[in-house]
Formats: structure tokens, sequence, C-alpha cells
């Protein structure tokens, strides 16, 4: 039971700084880390935690993928996805909100920040749906809960914590581990579902609202932004070709040319090489070249280390706690009080699903994953869940429900502020969005659904 005592003080101290103090979240968790290694006495151990925290290359291909969304963002590349898909699809009842969910997933997956992909996008699908019929608390939410969904979609850099706990759990299990490309294909199986998930409920509301197809005037033309932005399409094709043929060759073809050994690595590579031919793919195609000359892409970097540096931060010190955990057995403990509640395979899913919601109010979902993603799929392997599928999901029980959850759910908050709408009614209203997403966590947990790539 100490060790659930210590798991209580990193809780108590996260929500105290976070949330009363107003303090970033970042600052939080080593606020935590720091009084932990008082309480628990293991400051002789504190260099271990700190090289454990930052040896993972897992951390690096987050700051890849992060680099690579900047650049992505700064030379409007998504942007031209953004219209194309809104001049496709705006034309039918309903159209902005489903180019919102589309559109937001997309360049969620991109750049891993929910609050942030939501002002991104949501300045342009957001008065679009609103001018449409959607109400405007409505509007927020579709906007909110489809940029979240980029959060557990490939390449987010969000999920890499999740192949890392997946790693954790299959070295301690003695099961094999997989290829980077097939852990993808899976979540992108997982995604699918949540996507279609939004699409069914944008639709009903469109029902409900009696929502309108938007004005013939104010679509883009589908010639002049396909002959401006084809390109660009190109740009998922490239990310996501190198996984593909990872996930389908990595124990055929390039183990006999490389060996055993060399398709290892060659595997884990591809996290790190991928932003960079993306990158060297933006450049390629962008209009206007004067955008990213070397000393204007030096700026973007530099300017965007404010966005980079929380969410390193954040991953670098829940990875020094989750160390420290591992040495106390914290998580063990965790596993064995929740074991011994003798649950069946619908009660352990639906128990851990409603943890991660709860948590999901303060403890921001990297967290969550970085300490208790072992553990959480440990338990679900004990009631019969794929372990893979379990580890696919971590990014959405914990990353996706945070941030659609209040008092965390920044992204609400964000939509809100672009909507002008009422806090009441968004609230009320995102209770649909939230009940919804944990059924479907629920359904797929239970594998109720097919998986692509399971």
């Amino acid at each position: 039971m100490e060790s659930l005592l210590y798991l209580g003080i990193m809780l108590a101290v996260i929500c105290i700084w976070f949330l009363l103090f107003k303090r970033p979240v970042y600052e939080a968790v080593l606020i935590a880390f720091v009084i932990l290694l008082i309480v628990t006495g293991t400051w002789s151990n504190v260099l271990v935690y700190i090289n454990e925290g930052l040896s993972t290359s897992l951390l690096y291909s987050m700051v890849a993928f992060v680099a690579m969304s900047i650049l992505l963002t700064k030379t409007k590349i998504v942007d031209s996805c953004i219209t194309i898909i809104l001049s496709l699809i705006g034309r039918i009842r309903g159209g902005a909100g489903y180019t919102a969910v589309i559109a937001s997933a997309f360049m969620g997956a991109l750049s891993g920040s929910g609050p942030g992909n939501v002002m991104a996008t949501g300045a342009l699908t957001i008065p679009a749906m609103k001018r449409t019929g959607f109400p405007a608390e409505l509007a927020a939410n579709i906007e909110s809960n489809a940029s979240y969904l980029g959060n557990m979609i490939p390449p987010s850099s969000n999920i890499v914590a999740a192949m890392a706990a997946f790693t954790t759990f299959a070295a301690g299990m003695g099961i094999a581990d997989v290829s980077q490309g097939k852990f993808w294909v899976v979540l992108w199986g997982v995604a699918i579902w949540f996507i279609a998930q939004r699409l069914i409920m944008v639709w009903a509301f469109c029902k409900y609202y009696k929502v309108q197809p938007i004005k013939k005037e104010d679509l883009p033309s589908l010639k002049e932004t396909f002959k401006a932005g084809w390109q660009a399409l190109l740009l998922p094709i490239v990310i996501l070709t190198p996984f593909i043929l990872d996930a389908v060759f990595a124990d055929t073809f390039f183990v006999a040319r490389l060996g055993a050994a060399g398709a290892k690595y060659l595997s884990k590579s591809v996290l790190l090489f991928v932003p960079g031919i993306s990158i060297i793919f933006a450049c390629l195609i962008v209009k206007d070249k004067s955008t990213i000359t070397p000393n204007k892409i030096a700026k973007m970097f530099a300017n965007g280390v404010k966005s980079i540096a929380p969410a390193i931060g954040v991953c670098v010190f829940g990875y020094m706690i989750g160390a420290m955990f591992e040495d106390l057995g914290v998580a063990q403990s965790l596993g064995a009080v929740m074991a011994n509640w003798s649950f069946g395979k619908f009660g352990m899913v639906l128990m851990i699903c409603a943890i991660t919601c709860v948590m999901g109010m303060v403890v921001p979902g990297s967290s969550q994953v970085v300490i208790f993603g072992p553990v959480f799929i440990s338990l679900l392997y004990g009631v019969g869940v794929d372990p893979l599928l379990a580890a696919a999901m971590l990014p959405c029980i914990c990353g996706v429900m945070c941030g659609i959850t209040p008092p965390l759910g920044l992204g609400m908050y964000a939509g809100m502020t672009i909507a002008e709408s009422d806090f009441s009614k968004t609230f009320k209203n995102n209770l649909w969005w939230v009940a919804a997403q944990f059924i479907m966590q629920v359904a797929v947990l239970m594998g109720w659904l097919p998986i692509l790539g399971l």
C-alpha cells in the first residue's frame, strides 16, 4: 500500500500545481518528481532516473515529428489539404462539419497538439459550420473532438509513448516485440472507428438541427484549389508508405536481406527518418521558396521551441517518474490491487476506461501512458485483450479522453473562443461526445469491432 501512497502524492501535486496555481503541466510533473525523491529517499538514484528519461529513442522521434509539423503548418501546406476537402464535401448537407472531422483529424495527427489544432483548423471550419446552421456550441465541440483524434493517429508524436509501453510489457512477459510498421497499422485500424463515430454523430446532429450545405458562393473552387494544392495530397502517402512497407515486409523481405538484427533496427529507425523525408518533400512542393530559406527555417524552429518544449518536458519528466515507480514497484502494486478485484474482461475494460477518464480530468494523457501504460496493458492482457490492441488504445483512452474531458479538456475552451459559444451549452453538448468516446473505447477493447492489422 505504500507504493499506492506515492501514486496519490504524484496525483495530488500535479492537481494542486496545475489546477490551483495554474502553472504549466511540465512544471507540475517535475515538482512531483522532486517531491517523490524526497518522500521515497531515492536521491541516490536520481541520475539513473534522469538517464532513463533521456535515453529512449522514441523521445527523439517525438522531437522530429513536432519539428515536421511546425514546418508543414508554417508553409501552409496543410491549409491546401483542408481547402480541397472543404471544396469536395462542403456541397453536401452538413459538409462543413464533415470537413472539420476529416481535416482536423489529419492536421491533429501531424501536429499532435489538440488546442493548437483547434485554433489552426477551427479558424476556417467553425465559421463555416456556423454559417450553415450549426449551433455555436456544436461547432466548437465538433472541431475540438475531431482535433483530439490526432492524439491517437500516427504520425502524431503522442503515440510513441504507447510503443514504449508495449516494448516494456513485451520484454517483461517474454513476448516477441512488433515492428513499428505493424504497430502503426493497428493504430490506424483503431482510429478508423473513432473517425467513423464522429462522422455519424455529425450526421445525427445535422438531422436534428436541420443543417444546410455551404452556399455555392462560399465554396472554394475545386478546380482552382486542386490545381494549387494537389501536391499536398501526396504528403500522407510520403508519410505512410515507409510504415506500410515495414509492416508488410519486416519479417520476410527485410530479414532476408538485412538479417533479423538489421530488420529490427531498420524498423526502429523509421520513426526518425520519415519526418526528414516529409520535410524535404514539403520544401520541394512549397510554392513560395522564399519562405524556406535556411535562415527562415531556423527561425521557424526557434519560434516553435515554445510548442515543443512543454510536450517534451512532460514526457521526459514522466519517463523519470516512470523509472522511479518501476524501481519502487508502484505500477505492480496498482496492478495487484486491480487484479484482486476479480473483474472479468468486461469489468476490467470498464474500470480502466473509467480510471483513465477520471485521471484525464487532471493528469495529461502523455503522462498517463508513460507511467501506467505497461500495467494497463498487463491487466487487459490478463483478462484476454490482445496486448497489441491494448497498447494501441493507450493514446485513445488516455490522450484523447484527457483532451475532451473538462477541466483539462483544453480543446473545448479553444473551440469556444472561436465559436463564441456559451460555456454551459458547450459543456452540456460536450457530454454527448465524451459518452460516445467512452462507449466506443469499450467496444474496441472488448473486440466487438474488427481492427485492421490484428
